[in-house]
């Protein structure tokens, strides 16, 4: 009998289990990308609904497979997107409604978690590096490039949002600029594979950041622009990264400066570009301890809702 933790999560864009043992070893990850069609650049709510409940049952049947015997003993679960009383978002519905019939029917425990704190959990586990109580975390993706100060008390945090995207979001920029560009939603990979054969410098792009809010529509605008005009399209992609490397970079030195913290963790699927974690790495002061949930961890995921779960230590 193999006793595990159960993680689910049903974002915007992803299906995803994992499971966890009584050490917080991973035994299974699996995941499946909802579809967009050809060109498009999302999809509504109530096809994300549609899609993450025809899609659960097979990918939570691929994540028993091979687990000798499995035994269920506690269900984390991505619950709604930020920790704040008024969010909301359909998507997370289905996901939270299959673990709480798995609750119900096995009499096990359920924790729920916003799906930012999912994401900042599977950046703790996958870092395994150890950060003070109170902590930066730059949460940056299609649905957010927030920086919010951490106050962890495990197995449980609180979340203060310091900055935010007052439009476009970074993974925003990323995904519609890359369509634009004949890369196919998500456009993270593509944009990425294009930048890195790019044969000379990035094109340079605005930045606009203010105080510890950034914008990102001026520079999407530009780059459209630039893209109308037949500009090198693999300078043109290394740009963007550069332009949200170079902003995201102002926000953390800043939130450092007047929070007193001294170290950031940095999570979500824009975070899993090289570029910009390189960039980050070589250029934030010294003195900072920078952590990266690792690529695979980055991108929207259920193991963060495992990992709290597991936290939990909570036994039948």
């Amino acid at each position: 009998m193999t006793r595990c933790i159960l993680g689910i999560d049903t974002s915007c864009y992803t299906t995803s289990i994992a499971l966890l043992d009584e050490t917080g070893c991973l035994l299974a990850d699996k995941r499946r990308l909802l579809q967009v069609k050809d060109k498009g650049i999302g999809l509504s709510q109530s096809e994300m609904v549609f899609q993450h409940m025809r899609f659960l049952p097979e990918v939570f049947s691929l994540a028993m497979t091979n687990i000798d015997n499995p035994q269920i003993i506690n269900i984390g679960v991505s619950a709604l997107p930020r920790q704040l009383p008024d969010s909301y978002m359909p998507a997370f519905l289905a996901g939270t409604g299959y673990a709480q019939v798995l609750a119900t029917a096995l009499q096990v425990p359920l924790y729920k978690i916003s799906h930012q704190e999912n994401h900042i959990f599977a950046g703790l586990w996958s870092a395994a590096a150890p950060l003070d109580d109170k902590f930066l975390a730059l949460h940056i993706s299609g649905g957010t490039t927030d920086m919010l100060l951490v106050n962890y008390r495990k197995p449980t945090m609180t979340l203060e949002q310091l900055g935010s995207g007052i439009d476009l979001n970074a993974g925003q920029f990323i995904d519609r600029i890359g369509v634009a560009m004949g890369l196919k939603f998500p456009a993270g990979p593509g944009l990425e594979a294009l930048a890195a054969g790019a044969n000379g410098q990035p094109i340079e792009l605005p930045i606009a950041v203010t105080g510890l809010d950034v914008s990102f529509s001026g520079p999407f605008s530009h780059a459209m622009r630039l893209l109308n005009k037949n500009i090198d399209r693999a300078q043109l992609a290394l740009g963007v990264q550069q332009c949200i490397a170079k902003s995201i970079l102002k926000i953390i030195i800043r939130a450092l400066d007047a929070t007193g913290c001294k170290s950031v963790l940095i999570v979500g699927g824009v975070a899993s570009n090289n570029y910009i974690r390189n960039f980050l790495t070589d250029n934030l002061p010294g003195k900072v301890s920078a952590l990266f949930a690792k690529s695979d961890y980055s991108s929207d995921n259920s193991v963060g809702a495992a990992y709290n779960a597991f936290l939990r230590n909570t036994k039948p």
